[in-house]
């Protein structure tokens, strides 16, 4: 079992049952066909139903993973020089609704994300139920020409969502899915108003670290410009050293650092 599935932990096969029987009921069907993902995510265990519907199933101990995440994360932020900006949800059922609203917003303002069914509690899990969407591929899996082209479409939308008052929080290549009809948000995570300002810097962080290893810190950095001003990545430079130690991001730091002071300069 690798590090991953062991953080997450396992739901036990009668819940799942449970969450099944509850999704019949609920969609008013005969029966089920799930599949269960070994996706890239601590923080739940996620499946696809009938292939209509994302489901996440949050468990207690995927809440406290986040509580976990969460601390080290704030840390990471007081290490950069600011407070700590992200929120955690005490229990699994605000951790769902928390993403089903997250995921109302993003499409409220005009950007892609699977569209929001419900979220839900039984027998102490949190559940939320998403649009699936067919044919698609993550960021990180594009090709290289793909991924240029797809740049500036990314620092475009990021800054839609910051324009509006909101941030990702969790901004990876593998939360920025490619479909047909362009890009696609999904896992933001949740950060509190006040600190607000600073969490837009590391959505920024977080989007360059993203691309530097798909297209190279100069191309990287050159889409950013087409929406961000000179100050916004000086801000956002804060913030990358503290992405750099996230074990999901893996980019080089100093190349980007010199990139956005050559564009600053």
């Amino acid at each position: 079992m690798d590090l991953r599935r062991l953080v997450r932990g396992r739901v036990e096969w009668p819940r799942l049952e449970t969450v099944a029987r509850e999704l019949v009921d609920r969609y008013d069907r005969d029966s089920l066909t799930i599949r269960f993902l070994e996706a890239d995510n601590w923080l739940s265990t996620p499946m696809v139903v009938n292939d209509e519907w994302f489901v996440k199933v949050i468990s207690r101990q995927n809440s406290l993973v986040h509580a976990l995440f969460t601390t080290g994360r704030n840390l990471g932020a007081f290490s950069s020089g600011t407070e700590g900006f992200f929120q955690h949800f005490g229990t699994p059922f605000e951790m769902a609704e928390h993403e089903l609203v997250a995921t109302k917003r993003l499409r409220e303002i005009g950007l892609n994300a699977p569209a929001p069914v419900e979220a839900f509690e039984i027998d102490g899990l949190g559940i939320l139920v998403l649009e699936y969407l067919p044919n698609f591929h993550t960021l990180d899996s594009a090709p290289h020409d793909e991924v240029v082209s797809l740049a500036p479409d990314l620092f475009a939308a990021l800054c839609q969502m910051h324009e509006n008052g909101l941030a990702h929080g969790d901004l990876r290549a593998e939360n920025v899915l490619v479909r047909d009809d362009g890009i696609y948000f999904i896992d933001a995570t949740n950060v509190n108003e006040a600190g607000m300002h600073d969490a837009r810097s590391y959505d920024l962080a977080c989007g360059l670290a993203a691309l530097e290893p798909l297209i190279g810190a100069k191309q990287a950095v050159s889409a950013a410009v087409e929406s961000y001003d000179p100050d916004d990545l000086l801000a956002a430079v804060d913030f990358l050293d503290f992405v750099n130690i996230r074990p999901d991001h893996d980019f080089d730091a100093a190349a980007l650092k010199g990139q956005i002071e050559t564009r600053a300069s």
